[in-house]
């Protein structure tokens, strides 16, 4: 979020890891922003339900935004260049890092932040659980711009169709995390939190 700016400047992530690393390097660059990773994310702790909400980041960030979102968790959340659909790689990925949720973005927003020396926080909604196992179609079926790549989903579908009804849970839990997720932003928003001033930050993280 730059200072001085009302809104954010958003970035979908896509798949694109490397794409999306140039493109925060090249906003940072331009100036001091606050690094706000937000979006979906895997379960990893059993614990966690779908919808749940997670913050992860600089201190001082997540116990601001965390005040508006009172029933945040606060934990470590990893990143993936790939999607986890297994149980076991799931599992595994919480054993080693002891996060309770996973996404393709957060990671490299960090990274980037952390080369900028600047604040950064993410928040992530749980759309699928660490007990669910997302079906092939649901591992091809994201555009570059963060939308559904209908055509590959229907492809995916008409060579193993009795994947439809993992299918159907996969998009539901999506639909509902992504209406959290929404609300997520209600509150920020009413909360006024996302417009503190970066130099704010600067003095308390």
């Amino acid at each position: 979020m730059r200072r001085g700016y009302p809104a954010m400047e958003v970035l979908a992530g896509g798949g694109d890891a490397a794409r999306l690393e140039r493109e925060l390097e090249a906003l940072l660059h331009a100036g001091p922003a606050l690094v706000f990773s937000s979006g979906i994310a895997g379960g990893l702790d059993p614990s966690l339900a779908c919808g749940a909400v997670v913050i992860d980041g600089d201190a001082t960030v997540v116990k601001r935004l965390g005040a508006a979102l009172p029933g945040a968790v606060r934990a470590t959340i990893a990143g993936q260049d790939a999607i986890i659909a297994g149980l076991a790689g799931k599992a595994a990925l919480r054993q080693a890092t002891g996060a309770v949720a996973v996404d393709m973005e957060t990671h490299i927003a960090a990274r980037v932040a952390r080369r900028h020396s600047a604040p950064f926080v993410a928040i992530r909604v749980i759309s699928d659980t660490a007990d669910e196992v997302l079906p092939p179609a649901a591992l091809v079926g994201m555009r570059p711009d963060g939308g559904v790549a209908l055509g590959a989903v229907l492809a995916s579908l008409a060579r193993n169709p009795a994947q439809l009804p993992a299918l159907i849970r996969t998009g539901r839990h999506a639909a509902l995390a992504l209406r959290t997720l929404r609300d997520v932003y209600d509150a920020l928003g009413r909360s006024g939190v996302l417009r503190l001033d970066l130099g704010e930050l600067a003095l308390e993280v």
